[in-house]
C-alpha cells in the first residue's frame, strides 16, 4: 500500500478523537513535506507550460503573449506561470511567450525573472553605472530591451492581459501598460490584442496529475465537516457556531494547510432563525457550513447540511430529508445542463428551465474552482443574477476543468408548520475529457447528525 492510499484511513482515525489528535494521531503532513509538494507542483507547471499553453495560444490565434508585472502587484495568472518557490515577481518581471510553430515549440523568456528551474530562458540586460559597475536594466531601459525583443521576433499578434469583463484577464496595470505602449511604438501597438480567454483557459484547464491530490483534499474536507457536525465537537445547548468555525479552521492549521475564505456555520431553526453573530446550537437545529481547503496551489469549496436531533428522535424529520433530496435533484439538473461548448449563461438558462418544470424553488450560482476558489471560467449564475451574468457567464465551458456545483433549494417543511427551509449544497465536480460531469469525490445525500 503506497503513502497516498493511506491518507483517507489516517484521516478517519485521526478525526475520531479530537482531544488527542494534535499530539498523537493527526496527519501533520497529509500531502507530504513542503519539498515533496513543491516537486509535485513543479511537475504540474512543466506540463502546463509544455503542453497546455502552446495548444491554447494556437487555438486563440496568438503568436506572442506578454505578462508584465511589478513586485507585489502580480497578475492573477502569475502563480500558474512560476515555480512554487517563487512568491512574488522580481522588481519588474516580463514573461514573453512566443510561438515559433509546432516544429520548434514555444519560446519562454523571463525578462527580469528567474528561469523557474529551467523552464524559462532568462534575459538580463545590463548597463554601466557612473561608478563603472554593471547594473541590471531598470525603468525605460528595461522596456526598450523588451521592445527590441518583440521586434526581433516580429509576431503578427501581441496579446496582453487587459479586459473589461474578466478579472483573470485584466492583470496588466495601468502604469505597466503606459510604459509598455510607449516602448512598443505605433508600429507594434497595431498588433496588440487583448488576451480575453487565454488566461482564463490556461488557469481553468486541469492537468491529470492534479486530480488525485484534489480528490484527497476533498476527502479531508468531508472528514473535517463530518466531525465538526457531530457530538465530538458540538454539545447542544453549549456549543456556538463560532466554536465550530474555529475548530474547523484549527484542523487545517494543525495540518499545515490554509483556506481561501473564513469558514462559516449558520443555523435554521423552527419558529425563526436565531439572531446574532454566534448563536448557541440547540436541539432541532438545521446546520449549514461553507468550508474550503487550500493546498499545493489548489482550492476546494464545500457546503454541507447537518441536523441536531431532538430528545427522542432517531432521525431527522421526513420533511427535512425530502428537502435534501430535492437539493440533490437540483444538483443533477445543473450537471445535466453543463456541456462543453455551452456558455455558463446557456447552462444556467437550461438548468433553471428544467428546475421550474420540476417545480423546484431554487437558485443556481455555480462556478469554476481550482487555482482560485472562485476560479477562472464561466460563471453559471450568481445568487442575485439568475437571468445570466454578462461577460463572466458568456465564456464556454471547457473539458478538463473543475466546478463547484453550488446552489440552494427551498422547501416548506410540514413538521415545521410549513416553514421554508433552504438546503444549501456545494460540491466539487470534474468536467472530464469526454465531456461528462462527475463528482470529484461524492456528494452529500444524508444529513450529518448531532445526537
Amino acid at each position: 500500500m503506497n503513502r497516498r492510499s493511506l491518507i483517507p484511513t489516517m484521516l478517519s482515525i485521526a478525526l475520531l478523537a479530537p482531544g488527542i489528535v494534535a499530539q498523537h494521531l493527526a496527519p501533520q503532513r497529509p500531502f507530504g513535506t513542503l519539498r515533496e509538494q513543491a516537486q509535485l507542483q513543479q511537475e504540474w507547471l512543466t506540463v502546463r507550460l509544455d503542453s497546455v499553453l502552446p495548444l491554447l495560444m494556437r487555438q486563440h490565434g496568438i503568436d506572442m503573449w506578454v505578462v508584465a508585472m511589478r513586485e507585489y502587484n502580480e497578475d492573477p495568472v502569475f502563480r500558474a506561470l512560476v515555480s512554487p518557490t517563487t512568491f512574488a515577481a522580481r522588481r519588474r518581471t516580463i514573461y514573453i511567450f512566443f510561438d515559433r510553430g509546432p516544429e520548434h515549440g514555444l519560446e519562454r523568456l523571463a525578462l527580469g525573472g528567474s528561469s523557474q528551474e529551467g523552464l524559462y530562458e532568462t534575459v538580463r540586460g545590463t548597463q554601466q553605472a557612473p561608478d563603472g559597475r554593471q547594473r541590471e536594466l531598470w525603468g525605460r531601459d528595461q522596456w526598450r530591451l523588451f521592445a527590441d525583443m518583440v521586434r526581433e521576433r516580429n509576431p503578427a499578434t501581441v496579446a496582453v492581459n487587459i479586459s473589461a469583463d474578466h478579472n483573470f484577464s485584466d492583470g496588466l496595470s495601468a502604469g505597466e501598460w503606459r510604459q509598455m505602449s510607449e516602448a512598443l511604438g505605433q508600429d507594434l501597438l497595431s498588433r496588440v490584442v487583448h488576451a480575453e480567454l487565454l488566461p482564463i483557459d490556461y488557469l481553468s484547464i486541469r492537468v491529470p496529475g492534479m486530480s488525485p491530490v484534489f480528490r484527497d483534499m476533498m476527502s479531508l474536507a468531508h472528514e473535517i465537516i463530518k466531525t465538526a457536525f457531530s457530538n465530538r465537537v458540538i454539545t447542544p445547548g453549549v456549543t456556538t457556531t463560532a466554536d465550530v468555525v474555529w475548530w474547523m479552521r484549527q484542523q487545517l492549521s494543525d495540518r499545515g494547510l490554509g483556506t481561501w475564505f473564513q469558514t462559516s456555520v449558520d443555523i435554521q431553526r423552527r419558529g425563526g432563525n436565531p439572531q446574532g453573530p454566534a448563536p448557541v446550537i440547540e436541539r432541532g437545529d438545521v446546520l449549514h457550513c461553507d468550508f474550503g481547503i487550500t493546498a499545493l496551489g489548489l482550492n476546494t469549496d464545500t457546503q454541507h447540511m447537518g441536523y441536531v436531533l431532538r430528545q427522542g428522535e432517531a432521525d431527522p424529520p421526513e420533511g427535512l430529508k425530502q428537502a435534501l433530496q430535492t437539493a440533490n435533484w437540483l444538483q443533477d439538473i445543473v450537471m445535466d445542463a453543463m456541456h462543453p461548448g455551452r456558455t455558463g449563461n446557456e447552462a444556467l438558462s437550461a438548468a433553471l428551465a428544467a428546475m421550474q418544470e420540476e417545480g423546484i424553488d431554487g437558485t443556481v450560482y455555480s462556478h469554476p474552482v481550482g487555482d482560485h476558489g472562485h476560479g477562472a471560467g464561466p460563471l453559471i449564475g450568481l445568487w442575485d443574477r439568475q437571468d445570466g451574468v454578462p461577460g463572466r457567464g458568456d465564456v464556454p465551458i471547457r473539458a478538463n476543468t473543475w466546478y463547484a456545483i453550488e446552489l440552494q433549494a427551498a422547501t416548506h417543511i410540514p413538521e415545521w408548520d410549513d416553514q421554508l427551509v433552504r438546503m444549501m449544497l456545494e460540491e466539487d465536480a470534474d468536467v472530464t475529457a469526454d465531456g461528462a460531469v462527475r463528482w470529484i469525490l461524492r456528494r452529500q445525500t444524508e444529513f450529518h447528525i448531532v445526537r
